[in-house]
């Protein structure tokens, strides 16, 4: 029996070849480098956190991750000719700005299915320097109980600079997975104030490792 088309632990066979092809052409075009994958746990909810500096941070981390998985992406894009290509990879669109209930539910349900969940917390691309992040992703740590685990992109804004067509040949793309923590705040889940201290707690975690990893993610 083949995947369902909404179960986040497996994918369809034509998605799995899609994404291992898109993975081997990425390794083509660019010196990708991928550390940290053991930080990864084989199974069971994981909401990926990571930086945003480049148009590439989300599709390199979604290609190369080993498990099947969803992100959040801005609803803009299902306006643009990428709308098949995200709902044929069953991302999921967020609107920014406001509390995207919608959102928010169908990231949950991937989660509590015991997927993996693939958020850029500052919400938009920026220098990736992580001095402010979304709050939605405290309420899912929060929500979901879960091990978030750090994801630092370097190098994919120079690989491809915003308003450039093509990517640079042979770019250094750098993919670097921090190990797992669970945020650890006290008071109602559901309240702002500890909703605000899970997101700082989640930004501070990963920025650390971006200091870690030592990446110039400059724009």
């Amino acid at each position: 029996m083949g995947a369902r088309r909404d179960d986040p632990l497996r994918e369809s066979l034509p998605l799995s070849i899609v994404r291992r092809a898109a993975a081997g052409l990425l390794r083509l075009v660019f010196r990708v480098r991928v550390t940290g994958l053991e930080h990864l746990p084989a199974s069971g909810p994981v909401l990926i956190a990571g930086n945003h500096t480049g148009f590439l941070d989300g599709p390199v981390v979604f290609v190369l991750l080993p498990r099947p998985s969803a992100f959040l992406v801005k609803s803009e894009l299902y306006d643009t000719p990428f709308r098949r290509v995200l709902e044929f990879a069953r991302q999921i669109p967020v609107r920014r700005g406001t509390p995207d209930r919608t959102a928010l539910r169908r990231a949950l349900d991937v989660l509590r299915a015991g997927g993996v969940l693939g958020v850029f917390p500052e919400g938009t691309r920026g220098e990736g320097r992580l001095e402010s992040v979304q709050h939605g992703i405290g309420y899912l740590a929060l929500r979901a109980g879960c091990p978030v685990v750090p994801v630092v992109c370097v190098g994919t804004a120079e690989a491809l600079p915003k308003g450039r067509r093509l990517p640079r040949w042979r770019a250094p793309v750098t993919v670097a997975f921090g190990p797992a923590f669970e945020v650890n705040v006290d008071g109602d889940p559901r309240a702002r104030r500890t909703i605000g201290e899970a997101a700082e707690q989640i930004r501070v975690r990963l920025r650390d490792h971006l200091d870690a990893v030592g990446g110039d993610v400059a724009a």
